[in-house]
């Protein structure tokens, strides 16, 4: 995957190299080739030791700085390409139509060229701003004609994709904190992607959620990017935060005499064996989680893929509670989510009969630092009988 993924890259930046030849001085070409290998030469390496499994990776921070640093290259040229070719089409257009239009071409390139770093820079700019600004607080009470009497009224918060690294520090995670437990809900339920890649990421999350006041407990699953290397010090973290892990099993709450059961599928991506060749366990497993559960009982289930809500209702939850498309996170075109690219689930509520799934479109970011037609946010539901 990651093979096709860098041979997509090199050859993004091969078109980009030759448009870009068309606009600048000629004697700028092969400057510019250098120019851009290399910006991506840290890139390059920092894939291939993950691909590899190489211990150094994981130490060298300055190594992953410079290899950030050549993505975010890596996608402004490729959004600078589409736009340099939709320009380019423009003018083919005009000139197959007899219009009139200038007749150097170059001089035409350039101006669009101009006006596409432009975009680029406010579109930048105001990603930035909303990945930053305080989150969305989604509240949504939904009602079921089974749920027990003794949860009518059960207030849960539902938070996702934190993302805990580069791009989101100590400060972020405690407004969200404090956030959310103004709430005063009575559950405290995380879907994953805990940590932007690395394990100590987890550490400023640990600080930030200690002792959170959820009096019918805190529970989580771990996403996709918790994966990515060793969980195992996610876990720890997690379980000396007091946090009930639902991965692949459930456990019971109860009040007033009657009990509501959770459980929690584990993410496809503990049996890819990514980058190290391990396996931290079977992906999701619906089948087996229904035979452990008792027969009756209120079940809500966690997945962090909302693609997996069937495999919640093969489990037989109720309530789905979901995350992973951070709503696209960059929506270019208003009304268009890229989120799209991931399935049918974007963010929101969705039913299918009598069951119900929320996908958070999360609170963090991933890869870029920025957030554009897709807000920071968190759900708080209260779940209602009758």
């Amino acid at each position: 995957m990651f093979a096709i993924l860098l041979l997509l890259g090199i050859g993004l930046q091969i078109l980009h190299w030759r448009a870009l030849k068309r606009i600048l001085p000629s004697h700028w070409g092969r400057p510019l080739a250098w120019l851009i290998l290399l910006a991506h030469t840290p890139l390059l390496i920092y894939l291939l030791l993950r691909v590899t499994g190489a211990s150094a990776v994981g130490s060298a921070l300055w190594l992953r700085t410079l290899a950030r640093a050549g993505f975010y290259i890596l996608a402004l040229s490729g959004l600078n390409l589409i736009i340099l070719s939709l320009e380019s089409l423009v003018w083919r257009v005009r000139k197959h139509r007899g219009k009139e239009v200038d007749r150097d071409r170059r001089a035409f390139l350039q101006k669009g060229a101009a006006v596409s770093l432009g975009v680029l820079a406010v579109a930048s700019v105001r990603g930035y701003q909303e990945g930053q600004d305080t989150p969305l607080i989604r509240r949504n009470e939904l009602r079921f004609p089974d749920l027990p009497t003794a949860f009518d009224g059960l207030r849960i918060a539902h938070l996702s994709d934190l993302h805990s690294g580069p791009f989101i520090n100590l400060g972020h995670l405690r407004l969200w904190r404090g956030m959310a437990e103004r709430e005063k809900p009575d559950m405290l339920i995380i879907t994953g992607d805990f940590v932007d890649a690395m394990p100590a990421e987890a550490l400023p999350f640990a600080e930030a959620f200690r002792n959170f006041q959820a009096p019918l407990g805190r529970f989580a699953i771990l996403g996709n990017h918790d994966y990515f290397t060793d969980p195992r010090p996610i876990w720890k973290e997690l379980q000396d935060l007091g946090f009930t892990l639902l991965e692949n099993t459930h456990t019971q709450v109860e009040r007033g005499g009657e009990r509501l059961i959770l459980f929690g599928l584990q993410d496809p991506m503990a049996r890819d064996g990514r980058f190290r060749g391990l396996r931290f366990g079977p992906g999701p497993m619906p089948q087996d989680v229904a035979l452990g559960m008792p027969k009756e009982g209120w079940r809500l289930g966690l997945v962090h893929r909302p693609s997996n809500w069937d495999l919640a209702l093969e489990a037989g939850a109720r309530l789905t509670l979901s995350g992973h498309t951070h709503g696209g996170q960059i929506n270019l075109l208003p009304g268009l989510s890229s989120a799209r690219l991931l399935g049918r689930y974007i963010r929101g509520l969705y039913t299918e009969g009598p069951h119900w799934m929320n996908v958070s479109a999360g609170l963090g970011m991933v890869a870029l630092p920025v957030r554009l037609g897709a807000p920071p946010e968190f759900s708080i539901l209260t779940l209602r009988r009758g």
